[in-house]
């Protein structure tokens, strides 16, 4: 056999440029799958993607399938011949399909028989076969929400299809995809390329793309265009803010890109900087820039797809796109600045939050009476609870100014702005900033405590409300992202240090709802929903999943005293005694499961017949008072240190005294000694589902 470089290539006309990485890894993923279901060896793969193109080069691929021989068993033999030996219908069937006559089939014996037996030589396909039928499966099973069609044909796809090519080093591999017949012929630049480009050999796909003005690699495209970014910036003694995102829909949308460096009018700098940066960013597609000090400044860098011969003029016309976007957002800003945000609170009864729970005014009045009892809760920090109350009650305000309507991804930060505007308190103005945070997986916590306040406040608020109208997230459905809400609760709550007990904040969140809740076990309810998700968090951090079960099992719904007793079992896990002290609470767990009278409140030490479990009891006991005091502090690893040497007396117990007694009374006592050594574990977490 020999091996040779495939090549296959959909030309299309522009192609979603946020779709674009997804469906050309997808498409990747098809195609090379089913190379190796059919045994198709090859060296390497590697995906392609251009605003007009989905492509896959693949080296080394053989040229077709090894041949097989295939053993294909009939019917056993007292089935397929009657009694006068002629063969049965059976027989003559599977005979049949396998294009032989009974007389010419093998036999097969076995221990458990003898069955007709056909040995079959199986040629393999050719890759000129193969790939058609592959390309076609690989593109029917591409991730495409609304596929089009063009023309008269009825043929569907996400946008139209120029050209389709197919070839094994330099032969074209007839076939037709999405009604198109396989060619060499690809498409170059739009404006740079006249006609399409003849294609000789596979293996000069890039190079004969690039002669045609088309850099084919998504990942050297992206590249350049990075590199171009920070060049042009560094000219400017700046710094450009690239954004991954943003980097790979410039990527899609450019396939020779060049960049170009623009200037608005510098009186827009007095616009609050997110607001020109989500407009740049986000409506132009550009890369705004700010000087050493993180200030924004009057220019912005942007991705052309053509090599002008006067860029200038390029340059003028993004710069005439820009000014009336940016134009927008002073006036906004300006218009927003007459009105205080105080005085738009009666606005907000005009917007419902959720039809059963009411406006947002509602929910802003519910958030500032929590707000307060959360900062009243806090421990050890001076916070206001006016001030908090008095964020609270403001954090939905910017909602109903004229820039965040026009740009909703500056909500909280327009907040902020208007908030110093009219001159309230500055942890106020930060806490309406701050309570989204953490928009997403990775994103900053909130700076000050009265942001933390807002902010646990609203997603309580959101959480308690939901499921108290039995409207909880189900599969991927989760409108009001109460998923992410949990979890931003149990970030801020632990690594902000707060000394805050879910279920109270529950409580008083469901008191605020008044009769607006319908679900009779909305705190339990919310508390499973969080409990759940501190699984996810921690497994992100890399903690093993019987750590978490195993201390999920106590429910702590305090999370910074969660995360303590995570950190304790972590550490216990890795202590020599643990496994054998799991395995021991197990143990003991079951027996105790068993068990149908009532133990002891004590352990009698003048039931003690064995000296086993006189030690035992006399080792737990001297360990008690030290750990009463290590239990009332929370310090759960030096508690479980401290059992761990319980380890040798344990296994001698079990080696040499039997727990269930003839005797009920020292069965009963011994009970009472076990139990109360499990519950001392139990205190912290359930260290019996340790693995």
């Amino acid at each position: 056999m020999s091996t040779n470089t495939l090549l296959i290539e959909l030309g299309t006309e522009e192609l979603p440029p946020k779709s674009l990485k997804k469906l050309a890894t997808a498409f990747y993923q098809q195609v090379t799958d089913q190379l190796n279901a059919a045994e198709l060896s090859f060296d390497d793969a590697k995906w392609f993607a251009s605003p007009r193109r989905l492509a896959l080069q693949v080296s080394g691929l053989i040229d077709k399938q090894a041949d097989k021989t295939v053993e294909k068993r009939g019917p056993a033999v007292n089935v397929a011949f009657d009694a006068d030996g002629n063969a049965t219908k059976a027989a003559q069937g599977w005979a049949r399909s396998n294009g032989i006559t009974v007389d010419q089939a093998e036999r097969l014996t076995t221990d458990k028989g003898e069955w007709l037996l056909h040995i079959a030589s199986q040629p393999g396909k050719s890759v000129q076969e193969l790939i058609p039928v592959m390309v076609n499966q690989a593109v029917s099973k591409l991730p495409i929400p609304k596929p089009m069609r063009w023309g008269s044909s009825r043929i569907q796809f996400i946008r139209p299809v120029h050209t389709i090519t197919m070839m094994y080093g330099s032969e074209i591999i007839p076939g037709e995809v999405l009604g198109v017949a396989s060619s060499n012929q690809l498409l170059g630049h739009r404006f740079h390329h006249q006609g399409l480009v003849t294609l000789d050999s596979a293996d000069n796909y890039l190079s004969a793309l690039e002669s045609a003005y088309v850099i084919a690699d998504f990942e050297v495209r992206r590249d350049n265009i990075s590199k171009q970014i920070l060049a042009a910036a560094a000219d400017m003694n700046a710094e450009a803010l690239l954004d991954d995102d943003l980097l790979d829909e410039v990527t899609a949308i450019n396939e020779w890109p060049t960049v170009l460096v623009g200037t608005f009018d510098e009186e827009f700098l007095q616009v609050p900087a997110e607001p020109l940066i989500y407009s740049m960013k986000d409506h132009q597609k550009y890369f705004p820039v700010q000087d050493k000090d993180g200030n924004l400044i009057n220019k912005f860098i942007f991705v052309t797809n053509i090599e002008s011969k006067q860029p200038q003029e390029i340059v003028k016309g993004n710069e005439k796109v820009i000014r009336p976007r940016l134009a927008d957002a002073e006036f906004f800003f300006k218009t927003d600045k007459k009105v205080s945000l105080e005085s738009r609170l009666e606005s907000l009864a005009s917007v419902l939050f959720q039809k059963q729970l009411g406006t947002l005014k509602d929910k802003s009045e519910r958030i500032a009476a929590l707000s307060r009892s959360v900062a009243e809760k806090v421990q050890g920090n001076q916070i206001s609870g006016d001030e908090a109350f008095r964020a609270g009650l403001l954090s939905k305000t910017d909602l109903m100014t004229e820039m965040v309507l026009e740009f909703p991804e500056v909500q909280g930060t327009m907040g902020k702005y208007y908030a110093r505007h009219d001159g309230e308190a500055e942890a106020v103005a930060q806490a309406l900033e701050d309570q989204y945070r953490p928009k997403f997986s990775g994103d900053t916590l909130p700076e000050g405590v009265t942001g933390c306040c807002v902010a646990i406040a609203d997603k309580v608020d959101s959480l308690v409300g939901i499921f108290g109208i039995n409207q909880p997230p189900k599969g991927d459905k989760d409108p009001f992202a109460l998923r992410r809400a949990a979890i931003g609760l149990i970030r801020i709550i632990i690594e902000k240090q707060l000394t805050l007990d879910i279920k109270e904040l529950i409580a008083d969140s469901i008191a605020a709802y008044g009769d607006k809740l319908v679900n009779e076990n909305t705190a339990a309810d919310v508390i499973d929903f969080i409990m759940g998700r501190f699984r996810a968090y921690y497994q992100e951090q890399g903690i093993s999943v019987d750590v978490i079960q195993a201390v999920l099992a106590k429910k702590p719904t305090a999370p910074l005293d969660f995360e303590q007793r995570i950190k304790a079992v972590s550490h216990f896990k890795a202590l020599p005694e643990a496994a054998a002290l799991a395995a021991a609470n197990k143990r003991v767990g079951n027996i105790l499961a068993k068990f149908d009278g009532e133990l002891y409140p004590a352990f009698k030490a003048e039931l003690a017949t064995e000296a086993q479990e006189q030690a035992l009891a006399s080792e737990f006991n001297a360990l008690n008072g030290q750990l009463e005091s290590l239990f009332a502090n929370k310090d759960y690893q030096q508690a479980l240190a401290l059992l761990s040497s319980l380890r040798e007396p344990v296994d001698a117990f079990f080696d040499n005294v039997m727990v269930m007694a003839d005797d009920e009374a020292i069965k009963v006592n011994r009970l009472t000694l076990l139990s109360q050594i499990r519950e001392s574990f139990f205190n912290i977490a359930d260290i019996s589902l340790l693995q």
